[in-house]
């Protein structure tokens, strides 16, 4: 009697140019300029020399404020990630090239038809990353200025990702209209059906909506790591959600983003990780992550000393623009428990509470524990993000990504030219169902 085994899954891999975040170590020598367009063709060159499937640009719409200043973090003259790939798209030749676009505070045709330039000029390399907004503070730079309830903000995305599907397979051919609960168009799009049919759409999300829309609408899902069982369960949940809209597990890849610290020895790497962390958590930024929950200034607060015995202040408005940790009240109080049980100051409780830090080890073990993800149904594939810029993802295209090949869990070469063979997913055929049609 003879058994028959699953076929090993293969990994896949995206590259995130790092910024606009905690992760990216802005003091390290080796990091270079986060605008010139010299740092951005040199990750994209990395990832593709790697065989990854994409490069991966994220954007926010408004510069975050922290006590009326400039977010610490965030990244000032940053080009518009659209613009970056259509560049990019000259200096590569098989990576595909995905943009952070928001639908909030957009519109379906112009969106859609950027996209469909960009996959025209790639040849079929294109991605959208789909996110939403419901806050008046980015609303604040355009002229419906946070109008949106928080409710309908995944409503709106939906429909904006269906009305940009009906324009890319009108293309040249046939004239369109969408009358719907937040669009109406109509006329001709005036450019080609894309190469893809349509470009990859991703979406971040973790929360039940998020999840929903993603089932629904989205080819990949770009989520937060956490353990190895933490992943399979959010992985089978999310796959049982497609069948109700008449897909394939293969239809959405769930692919969460990752960081990685790579040592000779186990032991050197797990020191390396610490110190990245010490730098990614100065003494400066643990003051305002702290601020940032308390919702008042601690600025005369010792980082090294204990946290305060002080509530927090629930919508204050000290910050503006950032992702919400969740109730104020109870994130204090677990942080307070942490300190107290480890005996951590301000910053020792920040790095840890805040670490983001996923695989760490030498090439083998990394190697080994992405495959594991992966061949046990907790992830397809996963987006790195690395906490230099632009070299930091050297170390794993020249030291990880042949491991994983001889483990026989990833490309040794390109076999098609466009992101969805990339990512096995079907190109879709063109639905006519609200196209208009000439007599």
């Amino acid at each position: 009697m003879t058994s028959t085994s699953r076929p090993r899954k293969q990994i896949h891999l995206a590259a995130h140019f790092p910024g606009v975040n905690n992760t990216t170590v802005w003091t390290d020598p080796r990091s270079k300029s986060q605008i010139d367009f010299g740092s951005f063709e040199h990750l994209a060159r990395t990832a593709e020399r790697g065989l990854f499937d994409f490069f991966f640009l994220a954007e926010g719409l408004r510069l975050r404020e922290h006590k009326g200043r400039i977010h610490d973090l965030d990244v000032v003259g940053r080009p518009e990630s659209l613009t970056v790939l259509n560049a990019l798209a000259a200096v590569t030749d098989r990576l595909g090239l995905a943009a952070t676009v928001n639908a909030t505070f957009n519109e379906p045709y112009e969106i859609a038809r950027r996209f469909a330039s960009l996959d025209h000029l790639s040849g079929g390399r294109a991605a959208w990353n789909v996110v939403t907004s419901s806050d008046a503070f980015t609303g604040e730079n355009f002229r419906r200025g946070g109008y949106l309830d928080r409710a309908d903000r995944y409503t709106r995305a939906a429909e904006f990702v269906e009305v940009a599907r009906e324009l890319w397979d009108a293309g040249t051919e046939r004239p369109f209209r969408h009358d719907g609960q937040h669009f109406t168009v109509e006329g001709d799009f005036g450019v080609a059906r894309p190469p893809q049919g349509h470009p990859v759409v991703i979406q971040a999300g973790d929360s039940d909506e998020g999840r929903e829309f993603a089932a629904s609408a989205a080819d990949v899902i770009f989520t937060r790591h956490g353990t190895l069982e933490a992943g399979r369960v959010f992985y089978a949940d999310v796959k049982a959600r497609l069948a109700r809209y008449g897909r394939e597990p293969d239809d959405l890849k769930i692919m969460p983003g990752v960081t990685f610290v790579l040592g000779d020895t186990a032991a050197e790497a797990q020191e390396r990780a610490a110190e990245i962390r010490r730098q990614q958590v100065s003494p400066q930024n643990a003051i305002l992550a702290l601020e940032q929950i308390w919702g008042v200034d601690l600025s005369s607060y010792d980082p090294d000393g204990p946290l305060p015995d002080i509530d927090p202040v629930a919508d204050s408005g000290l910050s503006q623009g950032r992702t919400h940790r969740g109730d104020v009240f109870e994130v204090a109080e677990r942080w307070r428990e942490l300190s107290r049980a480890k005996g951590l100051s301000i910053r020792q409780t920040v790095i840890e509470t805040t670490s983001r830090q996923s695989f760490i080890g030498t090439p083998a073990s990394v190697a080994a524990e992405l495959d594991a993800f992966v061949q046990g149904d907790a992830a397809d594939g996963f987006i790195l993000v690395p906490h230099l810029t632009p070299g930091g993802l050297d170390g794993f295209v020249d030291e990880v990504v042949p491991l994983l090949q001889e483990r026989g869990a990833f490309r040794t070469e390109y076999e098609g030219a466009t992101l969805r063979s990339h990512l096995g997913l079907r190109t879709p055929a063109p639905h006519h169902g609200r196209i208009l049609t000439h007599d």
